[in-house]
């Protein structure tokens, strides 16, 4: 409810530190009420998730997000870069719409660069029915060192450049084949990417930078759809409704006031959950998915 609130004002809606709590992000992002998701550490746990969504076929700008818990945490630890294109005012009004575009990449320090066929991030490119081969550029620079420099392709490594000592620079050019729907990304950090080099805050947050993904469609409008995804996604939505009729403290509705008008209050806290359930069923239904 609190994302329908923000963009009936016309807010942008960030998941913020995918996946925790691992309950609301399945269905704030089943109902498409999630405008971007946020990384704010580079716990693999996190990248899993997100790379799972993108799986079942929602596309998701990544964005990254400070968090900052306590003083030894400056602001922009972890950072969200937006391409504005150059004719276009750079004001916050063009900055969410083009973050809601895809054109983005988070950073904690290096800059880092992706291009598939010469389209930026966010971009769908299209393919033939019998797929083809794309050509990915990508590059980081950072003025602390770098080890690696990753691209991902629908959640595994098929391609990356690595140098033990750490650089401030790192290319990689790649041919990546794509015989079904599918998204690629990019991203850098430590030796084989998740060993990163830590900051000095207390959670010893990692120097990475991740782009969002550049979607390629094989013959026709772009899909993806994982059945154990969606499966784990009803699982969650159905342990939120779990949650809510069972470990949830209730007051007594005599002593309560909501800012809802509706009578029966669990039901208006179930309602987002059962909705995220049927979207998810309604997805199988169309594919011809016993459910």
């Amino acid at each position: 409810h609190w994302a329908d609130a923000c963009h009936a004002q016309g807010g942008t809606v960030i998941l913020p530190h995918i996946p925790n709590p691992n309950c609301e992000p399945s269905t704030l992002i089943a109902t498409g009420r999630v405008d971007a998701v946020e990384y704010l550490t580079n716990a693999m746990y996190g990248h899993i998730e997100y790379y799972r969504y993108l799986n079942c076929g929602y596309k998701l700008p990544l964005v990254g997000g400070t968090d900052k818990m306590s003083s030894d945490v400056p602001v922009g630890l972890y950072r969200t870069y937006v391409h504005i294109p150059e004719d276009e005012e750079f004001n916050y009004d063009n900055w969410c719409k083009y973050l809601k575009g895809g054109n983005t990449f988070l950073s904690g320090g290096p800059i880092i660069r992706l291009s598939i066929d010469g389209q930026p991030i966010g971009s769908t490119i299209s393919l033939p029915g019998n797929g083809g081969t794309v050509e990915v550029s990508a590059s980081c620079q950072s003025i602390f060192p770098i080890h690696s420099l990753e691209i991902i392709k629908n959640g595994e490594v098929v391609d990356r450049v690595e140098n033990a000592n750490g650089l401030k620079e790192l290319c990689l050019d790649s041919k990546i084949t794509c015989d079904s729907h599918s998204w690629i990304a990019a991203r850098c950090g430590g030796p084989n990417y998740s060993q990163a080099t830590p900051h000095l805050d207390s959670w010893r947050r990692g120097i990475i930078a991740h782009t969002s993904p550049i979607y390629i469609a094989v013959g026709g409008e772009w899909w993806m759809f994982d059945l154990e995804a969606a499966n784990y996604m009803i699982t969650l939505a159905e342990g939120g409704i779990s949650y809510i009729r069972n470990t949830a403290r209730h007051y007594d509705p005599d002593h309560t006031t909501h800012h809802h008008n509706e009578v029966d209050h669990l039901a208006f806290l179930e309602r987002p959950f059962q909705e995220a359930i049927q979207a998810i069923h309604k997805r199988m239904h169309n594919l011809g998915i016993p459910h």
